[in-house]
């Protein structure tokens, strides 16, 4: 198979390289300094500019409509541009590239309907946003998903949404305004039938975050994840995302580019670490050994 990349993505590499290095870079320090003081960076939103006047906005959309923001790159032109935002890990905001919004931008482009794209998906490609993605639950093995127990049931014009969600990247964003959830809503269907997604509002009444979550020790300061009660939560049937009984459809939409998307800013982020590594052994300064006396 043929992945030479075409010299429109080596112009687009090149141009997001120049910038990172130029503009992203070297505010690391300060980036550390202010989320560890309060969790957001002052900065983000005149990066998020100037990286949108320099086109490099919305790159990891290949479906991205002519009347939609940002560039448009196929997967396979994308992906490096991905390696280089994977050095750090909050670059990928800097350009509206992150995790779960892509995805979830993904998701909506393919899913939702005319009016749900203008109230849901056009504020996340204006960076105005963000959201999440509420699938893992705490009460059943999630790493298969058709054992997901949250229930999504009609009742008249309104969806009502009982369970609880957890380790839900994104969900204790402060500006996570929304999450894409999937539920069962057809019990006695097939296996792979009996789920739904729905739109759920994060002001909705009942829709609760139960407390931040770290993974592995760690703090995700770009998404913080969260988990989630959802105690009889109302919402109306035009928040339904595609059909009734497609909830894996649309959880496959978005997870597909995902898979490439993190892959390639771990190849990023394993070059800086073995980047790190190289110039530790290649320190010429010795720590002075100590003498015991026996």
């Amino acid at each position: 198979m043929e992945f030479d990349l075409s010299q429109a993505s080596l112009q687009w590499q090149g141009r997001l390289q120049a910038f990172f290095d130029k503009e992203v870079l070297p505010r690391h320090r300060d980036w550390a300094r202010e989320v560890t003081a309060s969790g957001m960076a002052s900065f983000m939103p005149d990066l998020q500019r100037k990286a949108r006047a320099a086109g490099l906005w919305n790159l990891a959309l290949p479906e991205l409509g002519e009347d939609e923001p940002g560039t448009r790159l196929s997967n396979l032109e994308y992906a490096p541009c991905a390696e280089i935002m994977g050095r750090l890990f909050w670059a990928p905001e800097v350009f509206n590239c992150q995790a779960p919004d892509v995805p979830n931008m993904i998701a909506l482009q393919n899913c939702a309907n005319d009016e749900q794209k203008r109230r849901w998906l056009r504020p996340l490609l204006e960076g105005q946003t963000r959201s999440a993605f509420g699938m893992t639950e705490p009460d059943v093995a999630s790493s298969d998903a058709t054992n997901i127990a949250t229930t999504i049931v009609r009742k008249g014009d309104d969806y009502i949404v009982r369970g609880r969600k957890w380790f839900i990247t994104g969900a204790a964003h402060p500006h996570c305004s929304f999450l894409i959830v999937m539920g069962v809503s057809h019990p006695d269907a097939s296996r792979t039938s009996r789920h739904s997604c729905v739109i759920v509002p994060m002001d909705a009444k009942g829709v609760r975050l139960v407390r931040p979550l770290r993974w592995m020790g760690c703090m995700d300061h770009v998404a913080p994840i969260g988990e989630i009660d959802f105690d009889d939560v109302h919402i109306p049937v035009e928040n339904l995302l595609g059909k009734e009984g497609e909830g894996f459809r649309v959880a496959q939409v978005r997870l597909g580019p995902a898979r490439i998307h993190h892959c390639m800013r771990s190849i990023g982020l394993c070059e800086v670490l073995i980047e790190l590594m190289l110039a530790r052994a290649a320190e010429t300064h010795r720590l002075r050994p100590r003498h015991h006396r026996i």
